[in-house]
């Protein structure tokens, strides 16, 4: 967390709406879009409270960044299924009354929201945890500002917690629900988000209703340089 504040406040100017929203203690799963690489760092910087992490397994990290994963307690997840181990450390985690960090859509996706992979749910539930949605976008470019001289405006959104659910027991019932719970934590993140970074949830009814309940509605980006969308 220390080395978090340190760089957070060096590499960009920050701006955070919406810290009332966090849980005063923990656990809790934080639920976050993930546009760049420096993600948790400017998430450890928002929350400034230990979180542990779930990485993928199978994603390089360049030697420069080598001590991230001591840093962050990166818990190794394989992207396409939840091990047992994976498990077992992320329930110990919420056990203990820790924040567990998960970016839901299962990877670096630069630019727009995808669709979610189920885990962060799943451990929710498993836990008995509420997830908080959270949306961070302008850090894709603080890294390369700082090299410039140019301390890169980053924008860090934190919405109100929901959950955890009750899931059924006959995995059918599970797996749809587990889908309709992903799809609205996807909602909130987006309702987090300026409309041309929702991707596939923009024109999703239930992002205005988030935005009033959370009384926050996000700054237009209008610092970064407009890229087309995917199709």
């Amino acid at each position: 967390t220390y080395v978090a504040l340190l760089m957070g406040s060096t590499l960009a100017r920050i701006k955070i709406k919406g810290r009332q929203n966090l849980p005063q203690r923990g656990p809790y799963v934080l639920a976050c879009n993930h546009f760049s690489d420096y993600d948790p760092l400017f998430l450890s910087y928002a929350i400034r409270k230990p979180i542990s992490f779930i990485a993928a397994s199978d994603q390089e990290v360049e030697w420069m960044f080598a001590w991230a994963p001591y840093i962050y307690g990166w818990i190794p997840v394989d992207r396409k299924r939840l091990s047992p181990s994976t498990i077992k450390r992320s329930l110990a985690a919420l056990k203990s009354g820790h924040v567990l960090g998960i970016f839901p859509d299962g990877g670096v996706s630069y630019n727009l929201l995808n669709k979610p992979k189920k885990g962060a749910v799943f451990l929710s539930t498993l836990g008995n945890a509420p997830i908080v949605p959270i949306s961070i976008y302008g850090a894709e470019r603080a890294w390369e500002g700082a090299f410039r001289g140019i301390r890169s405006r980053v924008c860090i959104n934190i919405g109100k917690p929901f959950g955890p659910h009750k899931i059924a027991s006959d995995k059918k019932g599970k797996e749809a629900q587990l889908e309709v719970i992903g799809h609205e934590m996807m909602c909130r993140i987006a309702s987090l988000l300026p409309i041309n970074r929702q991707g596939h949830f923009k024109n999703d009814r239930t992002i205005r209703d988030h935005q009033k309940n959370n009384r926050l509605v996000p700054d237009h980006h209008y610092f970064f340089k407009k890229r087309p969308e995917q199709p």
